[in-house]
């Protein structure tokens, strides 16, 4: 039975290649609630949990493709140190939030920050990534 449009809750823990967890609801004790095949979560995701029957639990593998896509360069961007506020402050390889054209706040990873300019990375931090995900249907309706 298919859990396509259905509005779904799971409980899933993600983990990297290395083992490594990303993040999990079980550790905010909260299933997660979306409509399932409604393209709001990542595709791979989606796709594991349009078949599984309430109580089942899934292991799968989500190549970066399918996840939050491949590292693209040209997604990192640098700006002038000069138009950013305090930009010799930013914190090298930690994330940042800048504001968007709809005043909507948008991650950006620092990665080097010089007198003259600060590369700013757009790609989400999981880009590149294959991540695989241990997912349980809690309920669908």
């Amino acid at each position: 039975m298919s859990n396509e449009g259905k509005r779904v809750k799971v409980h899933y823990t993600g983990t990297l290649d290395d083992g490594t967890t990303f993040d999990s609801s079980l550790d905010r004790g909260e299933p997660i609630e979306f409509t399932c095949m409604a393209g709001q979560m990542i595709p791979g995701f989606d796709a594991a949990v349009k078949d599984l029957a309430i109580g089942e639990t899934k292991t799968v593998r989500i190549p970066a493709a399918e996840a939050y896509g491949e590292y693209d360069e040209g997604l990192v961007q640098r700006v002038p140190a000069n138009q950013i506020p305090n930009a010799n402050q930013l914190p090298v390889g930690q994330t940042v939030y800048m504001m968007g054209p709809g005043g909507q706040p948008f991650p950006v990873i620092v990665r080097e920050v010089t007198d003259d300019t600060v590369a700013l990375d757009l790609n989400h931090e999981l880009a590149g990534k294959d991540l695989t995900f241990e997912i349980t249907l809690v309920e669908a309706e």
